[in-house]
């Protein structure tokens, strides 16, 4: 009995978000649906799916992505209504285009510039030159090692 209640919790856990008057009657629509969400970003949230958020935006998102659906908008045209009303950040993947640019190099950046730093660091590391001792340096250090003996 505990394993039945585990694995029907663990076939549930996606849904937990979705509410049931959110679902849609159509199996083929809903899963589309899920489809989409699992690519919106909730604004609030930051880096959690909407469907599997409680924010009242995300449930927002959700019943927006369903009434396209419904009105028989392509995934594409839902992602661009999204993109165009909450701009790129709606997206986990946002598109390659100058206003992205950052957002996609960034990492590279930062990784190249602290390579760099290691680089520098390590170059400018100098070994210890021997300089070899003046005529008087090397008569003192003999005084000293004859007094010692």
């Amino acid at each position: 009995m505990k394993r039945l209640l585990l694995i029907l919790c663990l076939l549930a856990s996606p849904l937990m978000a979705v509410e049931p008057d959110e679902v849609l009657d159509d199996p083929v629509l809903e899963e589309r649906a899920r489809a989409i969400s699992a690519d919106v970003r909730c604004v609030v949230c930051q880096n959690e799916p909407i469907d599997s958020s409680n924010a009242g935006v995300a449930r927002d998102l959700r019943m927006i992505i369903r009434e396209r659906l419904v009105a028989g908008d392509t995934d594409q045209e839902v992602f661009d209504f999204l993109v165009l009303r909450y701009g790129d950040y709606v997206l986990f993947n946002p598109p390659w285009k100058p206003s992205t640019y950052a957002l996609w190099l960034g990492p590279f950046v930062i990784l190249f510039g602290g390579f760099a730093c290691v680089v520098v660091a390590l170059m400018r590391r100098r070994t210890p030159v021997a300089v070899p001792l003046s005529a008087e340096d090397e008569a003192r250090l003999d005084a000293m090692r004859e007094g010692k003996k």
